[in-house]
C-alpha cells in the first residue's frame, strides 16, 4: 500500500464532477478546500461533489478545510494589478482606497502599530520586497527594494514581526463550525504560532462535540521556534514551504522541512509538505 498520500486543492478549475472523478482515479487521497477564497456555499457544493466522486469511484477521499488564519493581504488595484519599480515609494494603508502603483489598502487595521521603520515587508511570497521608511496612524510608507507586478489580494509577510492578530478570527470560527456541520475530516489551521493557537481551535471543536483532527500549518518563524510545544497538542503538521521561505532564509527551508518531518515520524503523526513544490 502506498504510504505517501496526495493532497489536491479543489477550486473553480477542478470542481466539476468529471474532473473530480478523474483526480480520484489518478490517486487523490485528500481534497483541500482553501477557505481564504470563495464562499461557504461554494465550498459546501464542492464537499458534496467530492463525496459523490468518492462514492462513484469506490475510493475514499478525506476532506481538509484550510482556514484563512491570521493572514494579512493587500486590497485590490484598479485594473487588477500594479507595476512597482525598485527605488520608488509605495504606501500600504489601512484606509479604503483603490490601489495603484503608489498606494494600496491592507486587510490588517493594526499594521502601522506592528511595524517600525527599517523592517522589511514582503509581498506575494517574497517576489516583491519593501523597506519601511515611515509609519503614520493609518499608513506604512515604504521604499521598493525588489520590484515587479503585484496583483489583487496578494499575501503580505512581515519577517521577524509579531503580528497583533488573533489565531482565530470570527470568519475562521464560522468556517470551522461550517466544517463541523459538513463533517470534514481535517482542519488545517493557518499561521499557527504557538500551542495556544491550536488549543483555541480545539476548544471550539469541543464546544460543538467534534473531534476533527487539527493539522498545524507551520509557515512563520514563531511556529518553527515553538514546534515542540505545538506537536504536543496537534494531530499533524503541514510544512508550508512558500510562506516559510519568506520568513526564514530560503536555504534553511529544506533543513526545517526535514526536521519537522522527522519529528512527526518519531511521534507517529502525519505530516504534509506543501506549496512551492513543482
Amino acid at each position: 500500500m502506498r504510504k505517501t498520500k496526495i493532497v489536491c486543492i479543489i477550486g473553480p478549475a477542478s470542481e466539476s464532477p468529471e474532473t473530480l472523478k478523474e483526480m480520484v482515479l489518478a490517486g487523490m487521497n485528500v481534497a483541500r478546500l482553501n477557505f481564504s477564497h470563495g464562499s461557504r456555499e461554494e465550498h459546501g457544493s464542492r464537499i458534496d461533489a467530492i463525496r459523490q466522486a468518492s462514492e462513484e469511484t469506490g475510493r475514499p477521499v478525506a476532506i481538509l478545510l484550510d482556514t484563512k488564519g491570521p493572514e494579512i493581504r493587500l486590497g485590490t488595484f484598479a485594473g487588477g494589478s500594479a507595476q512597482l519599480e525598485a527605488g520608488q515609494k509605495f504606501t500600504l494603508t489601512t484606509r479604503e482606497v483603490e490601489g495603484n502603483s503608489e498606494i494600496v489598502s491592507v486587510t490588517h487595521a493594526g499594521l502601522p502599530g506592528d511595524i517600525t521603520p527599517g523592517h522589511p515587508i514582503l509581498l506575494d511570497d517574497g517576489l516583491i520586497e519593501l523597506a519601511v521608511e515611515e509609519v503614520t496612524e493609518t499608513d506604512v510608507i515604504c521604499r521598493v527594494i525588489n520590484g515587479g507586478t503585484v496583483g489583487d489580494r496578494k499575501g503580505i509577510n512581515l519577517p521577524g514581526t509579531v503580528v497583533s492578530l488573533p489565531a482565530m478570527g470570527l470568519r475562521d470560527r464560522e468556517d470551522i463550525i461550517f466544517g463541523v456541520q459538513k463533517g470534514v475530516d481535517f482542519i488545517a489551521a493557518s499561521f499557527i504560532r504557538s500551542a495556544g493557537d491550536v488549543l483555541a481551535i480545539r476548544r471550539l471543536l469541543e464546544e460543538h462535540d467534534s473531534k476533527i483532527d487539527i493539522i498545524a500549518k507551520i509557515e512563520n518563524k514563531q511556529g518553527l521556534d515553538n514546534l515542540d510545544s505545538i506537536l504536543k497538542v496537534v494531530d499533524g503538521l503541514m510544512v508550508a514551504r512558500g510562506d516559510l521561505g519568506v520568513e526564514i532564509p530560503p536555504e534553511e527551508v529544506p533543513l526545517a522541512q526535514k526536521h519537522m518531518i522527522a519529528q512527526c515520524i518519531k511521534l507517529g503523526k502525519p505530516v504534509i509538505t506543501a506549496t512551492q513544490m513543482l
